[in-house]
């Protein structure tokens, strides 16, 4: 990895003033696939306690960015990735970084509910269980029931704990797989479309349950709806073609954005 300072960006693409203190700071970030650069130096600052939306057409580069903040890309054959992120300034790049850790600081919902193929219980407690966070089944419990409730599934779910949480419908599973999320009290939430496989009933209760969680966590949620980033989000990063092309407030982004081709994609020219 490259090492770049941390200073604050004053250009368009990033720190717009506000009382929250950047929790990730991604510095020159480049994505490499093979020799296709799919990431052009993002600076980026994502603040604490706040849901940013990252937004733009397929294959801008949203979803790629999201995946270098808890190291997903390492998986990917032929990804080499340069610049610099840190998380309260850790550079969660140095050699010396615990992956599994990383991990379990920044948690990850995707597009599709994937429920593990066990029970609602364990759905939620695995993580506890591999962390060590539990002591014992009691406080395990205390975890189970505390995460349920915070992903506004408790009441629907506790009377069948014990039943495989794939029986559950597709909202529900998107909730689980969110309370199995926050079960290890991770640091910072990535979404990657939580909402596209869902219907508009279960894509609201998901939206209102974002809105309830980023008074405890930061949350980074990429979406294609503009619409939807309108309603959870507080600041909206766009890309487009591998590039940061502006960040800011939400309601600056989608009233009076700065750059044209901002101004050319809410306006629905491309997408």
């Amino acid at each position: 990895m490259n090492t770049i300072a941390m200073k604050p960006v004053s250009v368009t693409n990033d720190v717009v003033s506000t009382n929250r203190s950047p929790k990730v700071i991604s510095r020159g970030v480049k994505v490499f696939y093979g020799e296709k650069e799919a990431l052009h130096g993002v600076d980026l600052d994502i603040h604490e306690r706040e849901v940013t939306a990252l937004i733009g057409p397929s294959g801008c580069g949203k979803s790629t960015f999201l995946r270098c903040m808890n190291r997903m890309n390492d998986v990917v054959e032929g990804c080499r990735i340069e610049g610099k992120i840190e998380i309260d300034g850790d550079d969660i790049y140095d050699r010396r970084i615990d992956v599994v850790q990383l991990r379990a600081r920044v948690g990850m919902v995707f597009q599709k509910p994937n429920p593990f193929p066990k029970s609602i219980y364990e759905n939620v407690a695995y993580g506890p269980k591999i962390h060590g966070i539990a002591s014992g089944k009691e406080e395990l419990d205390e975890i189970v029931e505390g995460s349920l409730t915070r992903a506004g599934l408790w009441n629907e779910v506790k009377d069948r704990l014990d039943k495989p949480g794939t029986g559950l419908s597709g909202g529900q599973q998107q909730r689980l797989c969110i309370a199995r999320a926050i079960a290890v009290s991770p640091e910072v939430i990535l979404m990657d479309e939580p909402c596209s496989a869902l219907d508009p009933i279960a894509t609201a209760r998901i939206e209102e349950l974002i809105d309830e969680l980023r008074e405890n966590f930061t949350i980074v949620i990429v979406t294609h709806s503009m619409q939807q980033a309108a309603r959870v989000s507080q600041r909206t990063a766009f890309f487009h073609l591998g590039d940061l092309v502006e960040v800011g407030d939400t309601s600056q982004i989608f009233t009076n954005p700065k750059e044209e081709r901002t101004q050319a994609y809410i306006t629905g020219r491309f997408g």
